[in-house]
């Protein structure tokens, strides 16, 4: 004859959602297993001390809240693979398109690179040194007083470099003091992929970049 305890059934009942997944194809197969322990515990207790029907409903409410849990989390799963697949597909149109990315490094292609400044706050001045491979500036452009907010602005190298990269920043002021900028490079998306669930874009220039580093499609 099979003996159940209350203690075995609550202790099924507090396994995880892991636990239990681990052990049974889906939720009612846990559901199953308690049911069975349920029937074996009342087919055998004591008829002078019968099971509380308190502690009978708690333990039936424990059940039913991890077969919950676990069809939460499965729909949770089915949520996430829909959503990269639809983020897979919406990405593939970046293909051929020129983005902004956060970077401090600007491609060269055809004697021509581009990029933006994004400024916390309004500036009076606003110049763009361009570096060599070494770090030495081997041009300037000067932007003047700028507003707050995102301004482009394009170099060509005239001969100073060939076609790769080069560095550049940015020295902004108001009044002498500095404002917050962030920099970020123009370049062209070649393909999209996916990496253990991180999306990456890979730009013709600057190479294979995370998607969030992304800030705007031109």
């Amino acid at each position: 004859m099979i003996t159940a305890t209350n203690s075995s059934i609550a202790a099924l009942a507090a396994q995880s959602p892991t636990t239990i997944g681990a052990s049974t194809t889906n939720a009612a197969g846990a559901e199953d297993r308690f049911l069975k322990l349920l029937v074996a515990q009342l087919s055998n207790q004591d008829p002078m001390n019968p099971m509380d029907n308190a502690q009978m409903t708690s333990q039936m409410a424990q059940i039913s809240t991890v077969t919950g849990v676990q069809q939460v989390n499965k729909a949770i799963q089915d949520l996430v693979a829909q959503m990269a697949s639809t983020q897979m597909l919406q990405s593939s149109a970046l293909v051929g398109r020129n983005v902004l990315v956060d970077g401090t490094k600007l491609p060269v292609k055809d004697g021509m690179a581009a990029g933006a400044v994004d400024l916390v706050g309004a500036a009076d001045s606003v110049k763009i040194d361009i570096l060599s491979a070494g770090g030495q500036v081997i041009d300037t452009i000067n932007l003047g007083a700028q507003t707050a907010g995102r301004h482009l602005f394009d170099w060509a190298s005239n001969g100073r470099t060939a076609n790769g990269v080069v560095g550049y920043r940015v020295t902004a002021t108001q009044a002498g003091e500095q404002v917050k900028s962030a920099q970020l490079a123009r370049d062209s998306v070649d393909s999209v992929s996916t990496d253990n669930g991180v999306m990456n874009v890979q730009l013709r220039g600057l190479g294979n970049l995370t998607y969030d580093k992304v800030r705007a499609i031109l």
